[in-house]
């Protein structure tokens, strides 16, 4: 039932809501410089860089991400598993 408790606004049923997507979108982009990519996170979804990647790594976990961006999440998915090898 649309706007029952827990749901997600702009979530399309049993998908990822509007910020989730948006933080997906923001991956996808190439950045030209350092910093490039914080100012579109602030500016673009309002949060902060921790939040942005706290939220970012959850996503990576989500199985509705992968169905949404799975070229996208399997890249990210890679990209941390390198740095969690690395430590």
């Amino acid at each position: 039932m649309p706007g029952g408790p827990g749901e997600r606004e702009g979530a399309v049923p049993g998908g990822l809501g509007e910020r989730e997507r948006a933080v997906l979108a923001l991956e996808r982009r190439s950045w030209p410089g350092p910093g490039a990519k914080e100012r579109a996170v602030r500016e673009q979804l309002g949060l902060s860089a921790t939040r942005y990647y706290q939220l970012l790594n959850a996503l990576l976990d989500d199985p509705r991400a992968l169905a949404h961006d799975p070229v996208t999440v399997n890249r990210l998915r890679r990209v941390r598993e390198e740095k969690a090898r690395r430590r």
